[in-house]
């Protein structure tokens, strides 16, 4: 449960009075002393919303509420600070809406629709938090160093930080035992004076966390999806865009990313979505086990739900929540995952508020500043060292829903502008079940270079090398599928048609991956190499029997080919040597039918 959080500006005289109302859109007229971007609060109910535009006395407000009943002449209370959320202890586990409020809270007060005007804590103030404390009294410190621990999960250390801009010497540090958020555990005397820090902070979402300094991103998210790792890698700390139409995979492609990725902590951040798809993520993720822990997938994940029937204003704040609880994170020094599904429904909240400020509409009735801050989102991704000298990183996967799966759409071009890695998902592929349905030749990755070093020493192969003789192939097969729909496969000589073949090895038996099966939902780095060497090896060994003059149906019918269609179910990952068992049979079937065409 969750007691009510009390605004100081609640009590005092409003700062103004709402003079005109047009939806989510508020303006009034009063003070000037009325701050840019900052949090106010509307009506006798005290709806949650943020300044946007200020003339002279005049101010227009965003409300993140519903407005439905609120008359010209209600009063308008100013807070004095920007929107914020409050980071501690308490978030993992946690479920919030676009503004950072709990929802499990929010229905017990007011049950399964939200009340209007509810002003709740995101951190609940009465849980008591075992800290240990890492620095002693007496030296100097700086915004971001570990003060001390907390064992906020059974598996997940919270470390309490200094705030970012915060430096001086420490005077105090509580000893270890259990405080609540906002008891104060240390003491910093600075050039202004003696300030207490507490494990609770603040930080407006509109403003990213400072860092020490941005570093290159050389090492792979590790997904264990096997179309993603081998294929198309995202970076750690890179961002990556997954477009597709309804029904291609997106939300089940971000929620095995979220399960099965080798990120510490994980952001899902469902941004105007339907309010089923929601409803199964609400119900699935806490019935998801941690396969590094063997713990709840929860103890690690905070989840933020802004469904399409909530305020379409707290849509638009919800990316800014999500990633600034990302950045917090990343500056413990751990490595976060960020899901944004989807950042279309986003889009559209803007277009929505932008129509409503009477604002000149650019592409498709998209703000003009579409750009400029889809820009502002993915640029807070980054590999980074911390302000306290640890290494972090924020990875932003956003799910992109054009309306007919049409890439050309404003929100889908901007995004590839600013992102370097694209998961292009083809619903013809979904229509096919295969899944994940990414089409290989629409997507690209910019981190191949970058991330070929840490292949080469995890996995002691060419990863490079394996991987564009693949895409090789794929692409080969799509030059020749458009002669075989005219004349048929049979008029195509041998060594195309086992082109085709062992497109269809790699397509079946590598880029096909079964999010429900127990060995196949997750492959290893080394098992993906050792399957596409595996595959690629078939086909050398196949292109030198059909020059000697063997049929291409003697090479298919080898019992081989489907043992080699099979291998990535029935070898599991911790039984990797019954690959190279694989392989021998492999060589021994190929050395057989060679010797028949000497």
């Amino acid at each position: 449960m969750t007691e009510p959080r009390i605004s100081e500006q609640t009590a005092g005289e409003p700062i103004g009075r709402v003079t005109w109302i047009n939806g989510p859109v508020v303006r009034a007229r009063g003070s000037r002393r009325v701050n840019m971007m900052e949090l106010v609060e509307v009506g006798e109910e005290h709806l949650v919303g943020e300044v946007i535009g200020l003339e002279g006395d005049g101010i227009t407000i965003q409300v993140y509420e519903e407005t439905a009943g609120m008359r010209p002449g209600a009063p308008v209370f100013g807070t004095g600070m920007p929107l914020s959320v409050e980071l501690g202890p308490g978030l993992l586990g946690g479920i919030f809406d676009g503004v950072q409020r709990p929802l499990p809270a929010m229905e017990i007060r007011s049950g399964s629709f939200i009340g209007r005007g509810m002003h709740l804590t995101p951190l609940f103030r009465k849980d008591a938090w075992e800290f240990k404390p890492a620095l002693k009294a007496g030296g100097k410190v700086a915004g971001g160093e570990i003060l001390g621990g907390v064992a906020e999960t059974p598996a997940f250390e919270h470390r309490v930080m200094v705030p970012p801009l915060l430096s001086g010497e420490l005077t105090w540090v509580a000893p270890a035992g259990k405080y609540t958020v906002d008891q104060t555990v240390a003491r910093v005397r600075t050039a202004e004076g003696e300030r207490e820090i507490a494990m609770l902070q603040r930080w407006p979402v509109r403003l990213p966390r400072p860092y020490r300094k941005r570093l290159e991103q050389k090492e792979p998210l590790i997904t264990g999806q096997r179309v993603l790792d081998s294929f198309f890698p995202l970076a750690k700390g890179g961002a990556a865009a997954i477009p597709g139409g309804f029904g291609a995979g997106k939300t089940v492609t971000q929620h095995s990313i979220a399960e099965w990725s080798d990120a510490q902590v994980v952001v899902y951040i469902g941004c105007g979505e339907r309010g089923n798809e929601m409803t199964e993520v609400l119900q699935e993720f806490p019935k998801l086990t941690d396969p590094r822990s063997g713990r709840p997938l929860m103890e690690r994940t905070v989840l933020i739900a802004n469904t399409s029937n909530m305020p379409v204003a707290a849509r638009e704040a919800s990316i800014y929540t999500g990633i600034t609880i990302a950045e917090y994170f990343r500056d413990m020094g751990h490595h976060v995952a960020l899901m944004a599904d989807s950042t279309s429904r986003w889009a559209e909240a803007l277009r929505e508020i932008s129509g409503r400020l009477e604002e000149m509409p650019a592409e498709e009735g998209y703000p003009a500043y579409l750009a400029a801050r889809l820009a502002e989102f993915y640029e807070r991704a980054g590999y980074v060292e911390t302000l306290g000298g640890n290494l972090g990183s924020v990875s932003i996967i956003g799910a992109v829903s054009p309306p007919g799966a049409d890439f050309s759409e404003p929100v889908t071009q901007h995004t590839k502008r600013f992102i370097s890695c694209f998961w292009a998902l083809d619903k013809n592929l979904a229509s096919a079940r295969h899944f994940p349905s990414v089409n290989w030749l629409d997507s690209y990755s910019e981190y191949l270079e970058a991330v070929a070093p840490w292949w080469a020493k995890q996995v002691g192969q060419d990863w490079m090398a394996l991987r564009s003789r693949a895409m090789e192939i794929l692409n080969e097969e799509d030059r020749l599928s458009q002669i075989v729909k005219l004349v048929g496969p049979d008029a195509l000589p041998d060594e195309q048609r086992l082109v085709l073949e062992t497109a269809r090895l790699l397509r079946e038996g590598f880029l096909q991956q079964n999010a429900l099966d127990a060995v196949d939902a997750f492959s290893p780095v080394e098992k993906q190499i050792r399957m596409l060497a595996l595959i690629l090896h078939f086909h050398e060994r196949a292109e030198r029997i059909v020059r000697r003059g063997a049929p291409i149906t003697a090479v298919h019918d080898l019992p081989a080919v489907d043992a080699l269609i099979r291998m990535k179910t029935a070898v599991p990952n911790e039984r990797l040597a019954e690959l190279d068992a694989l392989e021998k049979t492999v060589d021994r079937q190929m050395d057989s039918l060679e010797a028949e065409y000497k």
